[in-house]
């Protein structure tokens, strides 16, 4: 039987850690870290809960993946660079292959990033797992909510609606072939954090987030922080490779509501056009241009005709789903 320190020096202790940003790492009371010179911290939280935010049976690898890849989204939807996060996992049992799967898919990812596990909690209860990241930027360069201005393009990173797409999937709400459920449910299980994009686009974009819960409704966060309406061209929303299939009635509602997406939205001047193409080249990432922030509060959805569309849209609330 594993104990909690076994546990965690087999599966997520590193032996030593090669960047002078981290003065001490796992095993102390508390880890110590050293901004580079001149920087802000950047600090995000996030919680996932089984069979709300993964299914029960979810593979461990994935999950490892998932869990640092939604915490590293909040950093790039401020601009910020990675330094390292903690983990406190509660779990129902100390399982060895669970364990060395999830922590590979986890460790993978934060050194893809650069960022490097320095503590947390473990225990024994429901299959919980909360990571706290930290980034730093320079002052003044955050990618806030609050900042977009009317005149701004809106902005997407990347496609939307095929993680909401393969949920359907599992949930029989549509059906698709093996190969299409699986390609689609890549970016459920394994999203794609756009840190290099939100670090490019410091100085060119004014506001930005990252989508979580469903375009329309994150979108709505930063129209209410920045007292501005939008109007978004709904016929534009890049649609995932799968969803792109699918009848036009069903790619507009998971790319406007479909959760899980973890691209960037963000609004940047008009006349910044050819700076955010240059910035999403250099992150070797796609943006579309969805639409205009107006003085006028709240969101119209128009199609290419600039037609009203008539269309449900909220964000995803955990508290008001069962």
């Amino acid at each position: 039987m594993l104990s909690e320190f076994d546990l965690i020096k087999r599966y997520f202790a590193r032996h030593s850690i090669l960047d002078s940003r981290i003065a001490l790492g796992i095993g102390d009371d508390c880890a110590l870290l050293n901004p580079s010179p001149g920087m802000q911290l950047a600090i995000s939280s996030d919680m996932l809960v089984s069979g709300r935010h993964f299914f029960p049976d979810a593979d461990p690898y994935t999950l490892g993946h998932k869990c640092l890849a939604v915490n590293l989204s909040d950093l790039a939807a401020m601009g910020a660079a990675p330094m390292a996060f903690t983990l406190a996992l509660s779990l129902p049992e100390a399982n060895p292959g669970w364990l060395a799967e999830f922590s590979r898919g986890l460790l993978a990812l934060a050194d893809e990033h650069g960022c490097h596990l320095i503590g947390g909690d473990t225990t024994k209860g429901p299959l919980n797992i909360c990571i706290t990241i930290f980034g730093e930027l320079p002052p003044g360069t955050a990618l806030r909510r609050d900042a977009a201005k009317a005149g701004d393009d809106i902005w997407v990173s990347g496609t939307l609606g095929d993680a909401r797409l393969a949920l359907a999937g599992y949930w029989n709400e549509v059906r698709l072939s093996t190969s299409e459920h699986q390609l689609a449910a890549t970016r459920m299980h394994q999203p794609i954090p756009r840190i290099a994009l939100g670090m490019a686009l410091r100085g060119i974009a004014h506001a930005a987030l990252d989508i979580s819960d469903g375009l329309a409704g994150d979108l709505g966060h930063i129209l209410e922080k920045s007292s501005v309406g939008a109007t978004l061209f709904v016929d534009r929303l890049p649609a995932g490779p799968v969803l792109h299939k699918q009848s036009r009635d069903l790619r507009r509602q998971f790319t406007l509501n479909g959760g899980d997406d973890y691209e960037l939205c963000f609004t940047a001047p008009a006349s910044c056009r050819q700076d955010v193409q240059t910035a999403a080249a250099q992150a070797s990432t796609t943006v579309t241009h969805i639409g205009q922030i107006v003085a006028e509060t709240g969101l119209r959805l128009l199609d290419e005709q600039g037609q009203a569309v008539s269309l449900q849209y909220k964000s995803f609330d955990h508290f008001a789903h069962p």
